[in-house]
């Protein structure tokens, strides 16, 4: 990256910083439920590091308020674009809770996109492409759920009027939309497999290495340019040691779990099992 779209970034990271601030300090003064734009992973991961962070002379350092709770929520447990929800102390539940028991508080909605028999399939990038198509900002839409004859697509409750009445097409296919709770949400099922590998340890770079067929020194490469996320926070010790169940993904190439320690070999190295999503 160079310089100038390394400075571009660093501004973008401080607006969204400020703007989650803002957010914070309207569900502490008003007592209601605020939320952000979408993050993605990267930016969760700033955005929870800084709301962690002790240090106040960070200029990333978000003070919660002692009112006010942060989770995030991308409208089920795995999505992978989440905002963050600032819950005013009135109400104890997880956001699936109470948005399941109070659907009109929900800031997201589901649009369920569906194409006539018989029509070409459409990819991520047909729907994404679409959005964009109609002025929408990426981070106004969440994660998009394609299947056979349609999709899935998570967006902010104050945008999806407008998508439901002015998107008609994408790719080369027409398309009608209806307007859910996500409790209606379809996820597809993954490709995945389940993995046995050996390591000479529950390190980080060791671990990247198996669950990503990479070799240990591009696995460390990866980890130390920052784009491996452990339990979506960016990790960027290579020593780290792991403890399963985790979560980890290189950003641009997929995820996968370290799902337990089956034992050790004969060789003393550990015997480990990953789910590796294709």
């Amino acid at each position: 990256m160079g310089t100038s779209d390394a400075s571009q970034r660093d501004k973008e990271d401080r607006m969204m910083l400020a703007s989650l601030e803002d957010r914070m300090q309207r569900c502490s003064d008003h007592y209601m439920i605020t939320c952000s734009n979408f993050l993605d992973i990267r930016q969760r991961s700033l955005a929870s590091t800084a709301m962690s962070h002790t240090s106040s002379g960070s200029d990333s350092h978000i003070s919660l308020q002692a009112d006010v709770r942060c989770v995030f929520y991308g409208g089920y447990p795995e999505a992978e674009r989440t905002v963050a929800v600032f819950l005013p102390s009135y109400i104890e539940d997880d956001p699936d809770t109470h948005f399941a028991a109070v659907p009109e508080d929900d800031p997201l909605v589901l649009l369920r996109a569906t194409a006539p028999k018989g029509s070409p399939k459409l990819s991520h990038r047909d729907y994404l492409g679409s959005l964009m198509g109609l002025g929408i900002r990426r981070d106004m839409t969440g994660d998009i759920l394609v299947r056979e004859n349609g999709a899935d697509i998570i967006v902010l409750r104050e945008i999806a009027e407008f998508i439901e009445m002015n998107l008609t097409r994408a790719g080369r296919a027409s398309l009608s939309f209806e307007m859910l709770p996500l409790s209606q949400l379809q996820i597809p099922e993954s490709d995945r497999e389940i993995i046995r590998a050996s390591v000479a340890s529950l390190r980080l770079d060791s671990v990247v290495s198996s669950a990503f067929g990479l070799s240990r020194t591009k696995a460390h490469d990866a980890i130390s340019a920052g784009i491996v996320y452990l339990d979506d926070l960016q990790i960027q010790k290579p020593e780290k040691i792991l403890t399963p169940p985790c979560k980890l993904v290189i950003r641009g190439r997929g995820k996968s779990i370290l799902r337990s320690v089956e034992g050790t070999s004969a060789k003393g190295r550990t015997i480990i099992s990953i789910e590796r999503f294709r």
